[in-house]
């Protein structure tokens, strides 16, 4: 072990010694005591329940970056002594992050700047005439960026089974002797729904074709197993898994990666570069992980994300997945005594879920219903279409081809809206935030906002 590798060891040792807190409540994060004002008057804590946007970073992982961030320095090409420290602490990193995914031995972990740029990174590494198959149901990071192959768009399923039998159909239909990628979800970001990933990972490799998960929502809250799953590559963002914004992963298989042309062009993707007579260039790429990963890379992000995964780890996801359980059941408990309200849900009110739960209240504008939410009662939830609209319109009744926002609707206050309102949540939730949220569904339903509320710029806020 080198010099600077022991000083490494010691940094993250400084902070992970400490250890994390008991598993029986919310994991610490950045945050948890952040007061909002209310437009009705008085401050309250803040209830962050838009985890499946962007979780808060835990403050383990806070702390972990704060001890390194006086020895940060560039990696891989720098022969001072914090250059190589950020170096050995960087790829200390992608093998966490490989434990984290229980990888195989031959697998890559390449780091990009999100669970987008991991999918369109695999995207521009297709063999040529590859075929892709996707469920309509996906997030739009999963759903868009196989615009140069051969595209097939499932219907949505309503059973795991029927998700299973649908891709088998495809499958059977297809050019058997040609390249082909399944692309799925691991839990929804729209229902929460955990999708069938182990089944259906062998159908696509029972008919030639390999599979990649998007775990950006079955990350932060289930264990993922790239080897129990079978899946040839798994994505995900750090912004998801309680690390800060601007990371991300793609892990799995190496074949189509070495084979492509570098995501990127430029530093530390090209091994060797020598001019020709001719006065062209010729470049050796390099064959490890670092062919996609040009340019300086997010070392801090890095690191955020494999100290997120040593967090979680440490914590135990039996009990992180058997307190979000108790989370969950309590939002849709406390839901489902409101006539109003609808959760929207592909496989059924039985169907095993992470702590995200989108729904609509008859009567209500989906903005409206959330700005009262946030001016009101200091909760965060989101509301429109969840960079999922094919799915979202499909819920909630209308064509899935329809056109709608990200954001909110034009609609005013009062008016109907093919959007709905998400909240989420996970490690970091205390119990009085999803009991507050309850009790303002049941108190905004039954007496109405207490403010009155405008349109500006698409979205609703308070009228001052």
């Amino acid at each position: 072990m080198s010099a600077s590798l022991n000083v490494a060891a010691s940094v993250v040792a400084a902070t992970v010694s400490a250890g994390g807190p008991a598993c029986a409540g919310p994991l610490p994060v950045l945050g948890r005591d952040v007061t909002v004002p209310l437009v009705t008057g008085g401050e309250v804590t803040y209830a962050a329940l838009d985890y499946a946007a962007s979780a808060p970073a835990l403050q383990r992982v806070w702390d972990d970056v704060a001890a390194y961030a006086p020895y940060y320095g560039s990696v891989h090409r720098g022969a001072g002594y914090l250059s190589q420290l950020s170096t050995d602490l960087f790829e200390q990193s992608r093998a966490t992050v490989a434990a984290f995914l229980d990888c195989r031995p031959a697998d890559q972990v390449v780091f990009t700047r999100s669970t987008t740029d991991s999918l369109n990174l695999l995207a521009a590494v297709l063999p040529a005439g590859c075929q892709v198959f996707v469920f309509e149901t996906e997030h739009h990071a999963s759903l868009l960026p196989w615009a140069d192959a051969q595209v097939t768009y499932l219907n949505a399923p309503r059973t795991p089974d029927e998700a299973v039998a649908t891709l088998e159909r495809a499958l059977a239909d297809r050019d058997p002797y040609g390249p082909a990628l399944v692309c799925v979800t691991g839990a929804s970001n729209v229902t929460g729904e955990l999708w069938p990933v182990k089944e259906l990972a062998a159908a696509a490799h029972a008919h030639g074709a390999r599979i990649v998960l998007d775990a950006a929502q079955l990350a932060p809250h289930h264990p993922v197993s790239v080897r129990d799953l079978d899946v040839d590559w798994v994505a995900f963002s750090g912004h998801k898994l309680y690390a800060p914004f601007g990371s991300g992963v793609l892990a799995g298989r190496a074949d189509w990666l070495q084979e492509a042309e570098p995501y990127l062009a430029g530093g530390g993707a090209s091994r060797k570069v020598a001019r020709r007579a001719d006065g062209g260039v010729d470049v050796e790429w390099h064959t490890t992980a670092a062919r996609h990963e040009a340019g300086s890379p997010n070392v801090i992000g890095v690191y955020s994300i494999a100290s997120a995964c040593r967090a979680l780890q440490e914590a135990g996801f039996e009990d992180l997945v058997a307190r979000e359980r108790h989370l969950i059941a309590k939002v849709r408990e406390g839901l489902a005594e409101v006539p109003a309200v609808r959760v929207l849900s592909l496989f059924g009110d039985d169907a095993p879920r992470v702590g995200v739960i989108s729904f609509v209240v008859d009567g209500w504008n989906s903005s409206h219903f959330a700005a009262a939410l946030s001016a009101e009662y200091g909760i965060g939830v989101r509301d429109g279409l969840f960079c999922a609209h094919p799915l979202v319109r499909t819920l909630l009744g209308s064509e899935p081809q329809a056109q709608g926002e990200c954001g909110a609707p034009e609609a005013a206050p009062g008016e109907r809206s093919l959007n709905a309102i998400r909240v989420s949540f996970g490690a970091g939730t205390p119990d009085e935030h999803v009991e507050r949220f309850v009790r303002a569904v049941r108190e905004l339903v039954a007496d109405g906002a207490k403010w009155q509320y405008r349109t500006e710029e698409g979205r609703c806020v308070p009228a001052v």
